[in-house]
């Protein structure tokens, strides 16, 4: 992993850098937090009280240590997840800028406020993934004309094939289209495009290594196949419920990995 100045670092570094300057994460209720973390969410807010605008340049590394009470090496990893996420441009030998609003993952609707290392925003984006989804798959169960239905199975394959070959790339293009393919058999361009965002904000996570999939890669396809049959049946009710399944048990997946980065 490499730091905006190119100086060669990894997170656990920068967290034993943290603890020994004591500088470590604050304690939450049941949950720890790494430091980097914190102050990435703290950046977000300085641009936000600096009034700061896409390509405007941000305060140095060492300013913002300064600023922010920390150390450069937890700034640094920091910015990598603001950089990965698409929050800020770190542009060799010119410094920070505020990205693009028109590059940002999710900007459109809610990436102004989302951030992805917050777990609270992952739980209450499955919250409304939930109250989305559930409602496309019942109305594509009753709208999904045959060639719609068509694109959804073929999603279905390709997740299917991406598993059995180990292709991860394939899978995560097979999930994004049986998504948005029973968003759009929903024939509601409000459901298609809060899914679409939704995912788009979903994928943040995925950027800065937090991923919900993980080792039950083979569940997630037969939940995507029960989904398919429901719609294809015209099933409404299977259908929803179906989906429910699906997103509870990919929160799960979040849930364990986020206990098993927290707590080892």
């Amino acid at each position: 992993m490499e730091s905006v100045d190119s100086v060669p670092l990894t997170s656990r570094q920068a967290e034993a850098e943290a603890v020994a300057a004591g500088d470590a994460g604050r304690e939450m209720p049941g949950v720890y937090r790494p430091r980097y973390e914190l102050v990435a969410e703290q950046i977000l807010e300085l641009i936000s009280e600096l009034d700061l605008h896409p390509g405007d340049r941000m305060p140095t590394e060492k300013d913002l240590a300064v600023r922010l009470g920390t150390s450069r090496t937890v700034v640094r990893e920091a910015v990598k997840i603001l950089s990965a996420t698409g929050r800020v441009s770190a542009q060799k030998g010119r410094g920070l800028y505020v990205a693009d609003s028109e590059s940002m993952l999710g900007a459109r609707q809610w990436g102004g406020f989302f951030v992805p290392t917050n777990l609270d925003h992952i739980f209450m984006l499955f919250e409304f993934r939930r109250i989305q989804e559930t409602q496309a798959s019942m109305l594509a169960a009753k709208r999904a004309s045959p060639s719609e239905l068509r694109v959804i199975e073929a999603a279905v394959q390709t997740c299917r094939h991406g598993y059995t070959s180990g292709d991860n790339a394939q899978f995560d293009q097979g999930d994004d289209a049986f998504h948005l393919g029973v968003a759009a058999a929903s024939h509601n361009f409000f459901l298609v495009s809060a899914v679409r965002e939704a995912r788009m904000l979903q994928r943040q996570a995925s950027v800065i290594g937090l991923r919900g999939i993980g080792g039950r890669a083979d569940a997630a396809v037969e939940e995507h196949d029960a989904i398919y049959r429901a719609i294809r049946d015209g099933e409404s009710e299977a259908a929803a419920q179906a989906t429910s399944v699906h997103l509870d048990s990919t929160l799960e997946d979040y849930r364990r990995e986020i206990q098993r980065r927290v707590f080892g």
